[in-house]
């Protein structure tokens, strides 16, 4: 059993990692292996809409000068997927959204390949805007015909500075929540 994390923050050690690191945490916690992946901050290639992954059917991306085509190959191989953001103008970040595009694009293509798979969005936001960021990504896993995770509350904590969102403690309460319903739900289906 494992759970994949794609941390979309230029910070790699920011509020949206501490935020997946919460829900991770939960996760080892019921004995499940995970991995964070980093996203935010490398140079990742948007879309071109070529439509070579529905000719090809290969489950990649023609792209192959960025790291998509290796998160698609572990988002297959995983139980459940949580993608992370900042909010960035009550959306996510630019590389986010390149690599959901692409991602579950190639993921459509070959069958809907993500299908009946566990997806969690969580969201830092300095004020407000979070509760769209994670809508945003919760749409690409509805498409892909996957389940989506929730906790008590929103997928989302309070925190602008590095760490700030440790003072949230709904928000970390969440993300724990959060962690101990994938657990749950990763376990069940494998029984």
């Amino acid at each position: 059993m494992k759970v994949i994390a794609f941390n979309g923050s230029p910070h790699k050690d920011g509020n949206t990692y501490r935020l997946i690191r919460h829900v991770l945490d939960a996760v080892e916690t019921a004995g499940i292996e995970t991995e964070i992946i980093q996203v935010g901050g490398k140079q990742i290639h948007p879309c071109l809409a070529c439509g070579k992954c529905l000719e090809k059917k290969d489950r990649r991306c023609i792209q192959t000068k960025d790291l998509v085509n290796e998160c698609i190959e572990k988002m297959q191989k995983a139980d459940a997927v949580v993608i992370g953001t900042p909010t960035y103008f009550a959306g996510v970040t630019p590389e986010i959204k390149a690599f959901m595009d692409r991602a579950f694009l190639v993921g459509k293509a070959n069958d809907d390949m993500f299908r009946q798979k566990l997806g969690a969005a969580v969201a830092a936001e300095r004020r407000s805007g979070a509760v769209s960021a994670v809508d945003a990504i919760m749409h690409y896993f509805t498409i892909s015909g996957m389940f989506s995770a929730g906790s008590r509350y929103w997928n989302n904590a309070k925190g602008f500075m590095p760490g700030e969102v440790e003072s949230d403690e709904e928000g970390i309460d969440t993300m724990r929540q959060l962690g101990e319903n994938i657990a749950w739900f990763v376990k069940k289906v494998k029984d």
